[in-house]
């Protein structure tokens, strides 16, 4: 339940994140609610994953993840240049957080 818990709080931080730009520097009221709401969630998903998952890691999946998906999202639908150096540095990011899951607990 924790990782589904970690998957809406990685969903909830990108729509965040993907709805800044439209809040025109907070004067637009809607998407900055929009943002608001989505972070609240996001951070609020995230308290309750780490209930389960260690904080370092359940942070690195969403921190990384959520990287990854923004990357994505600028490059397909906000016109955002999408780079060599851009993509080997979410591949890192990425493997990061595999090596810190298989790192395991102690």
């Amino acid at each position: 339940m924790a990782y589904l818990f970690l998957l809406g709080a990685i969903t909830a931080e990108v729509i965040g994140t993907s709805l800044l730009k439209a809040t025109d520097g907070f004067t637009r009221l809607w998407p900055t609610l929009g943002v608001a709401v989505a972070y609240l969630s996001s951070f609020g998903l995230l308290s309750l994953t780490v209930r389960d998952v260690p904080v370092g890691v359940a942070y690195a999946i969403w921190s990384g993840l959520g990287t990854a998906a923004i990357m994505a999202i600028g490059a397909a639908f906000l016109g955002e240049p999408l780079t060599v150096a851009k993509v080997a540095g979410a591949g890192l990011v990425i493997a990061g957080v595999v090596v810190l899951n298989l790192g395991g607990t102690h």
